[in-house]
């Protein structure tokens, strides 16, 4: 596991925006796009998908975006699709989660001491938000990232969310890099890992060993157990 050790930064004081507006329209390209997503899929979601987990988590995790039928379906983080299997059989497995899998709102899965949130809450066209959507949104995570606590710790999954937080934060630019570690201020730190989508799991870019270091690494920065721990071995 590397460490990059940056500059510290000031977790910034809540905004008057709220974390989660699931009215919002402030991106005409994405409130069109779920206009039309509805007209095909009747009974999907198709609204920004909220924060999922405990608002005064220890460790908040920030994806990119909700997948179409995925989150943009449950109106549930990385519930329904791929990218959700590998992370939560790992936040079960580091006791984050109360059961390893995600596949419907009402499934009966609880997060403890985690928070599940994205840099865009809306479907983009193709999975890829534009610089202007991922800056309009960065309020939402911005209020979202607030209420880290002293010592907590945040997972970027992926490049995109990694620059969405930073700026969320209000710090400047730094290296993304899978295994990185950021500090921030008052004892928290940012750790890199590339995201979990079928297309990184399926190609081994990120491999289940490769995930586990960056909780690991999470798990020893918030004095966790980590995922042998937890499995008495």
């Amino acid at each position: 596991m590397s460490a990059v050790t940056e500059t510290s930064a000031i977790l910034p004081e809540p905004r008057a925006l709220p974390v989660y507006d699931a009215s919002c329209r402030r991106c005409a390209r994405l409130a069109t796009f779920l206009d039309e997503v509805r007209e095909t899929h009747p009974f999907y979601s198709c609204r920004p998908v909220a924060p999922f987990g405990e608002t005064d988590a220890r460790l908040v995790i920030v994806g990119l975006a909700p997948g179409m039928h995925g989150a943009n379906a449950t109106g549930r983080p990385f519930t329904g699709d791929h990218a959700g299997i590998l992370l939560y059989s790992t936040l079960h497995a580091y006791g984050y989660a109360s059961q390893p899998h995600g596949a419907a709102p009402d499934d009966g899965l609880v997060l403890h001491g985690c928070r599940i949130t994205n840099a865009v809450k809306c479907l983009p066209p193709a999975n890829k938000p534009t610089p202007a959507e991922i800056r309009t949104c960065n309020d939402y995570l911005a209020a979202d990232l607030a209420t880290v606590p002293a010592g907590g710790a945040i997972i970027a999954l992926g490049r995109i969310a990694h620059e969405a937080t930073l700026r969320g934060l209000g710090r400047p630019a730094a290296v993304f890099a899978h295994g990185a570690r950021h500090e921030l201020d008052r004892g928290a730190a940012l750790f890199d890992s590339y995201h979990c989508s079928r297309y990184n799991t399926n190609t081994r870019r990120l491999t289940p060993t490769m995930f586990d270091a960056v909780f690991d690494a999470v798990a020893g920065h918030l004095g966790r157990g980590g995922r042998a721990a937890r499995a008495g071995g």
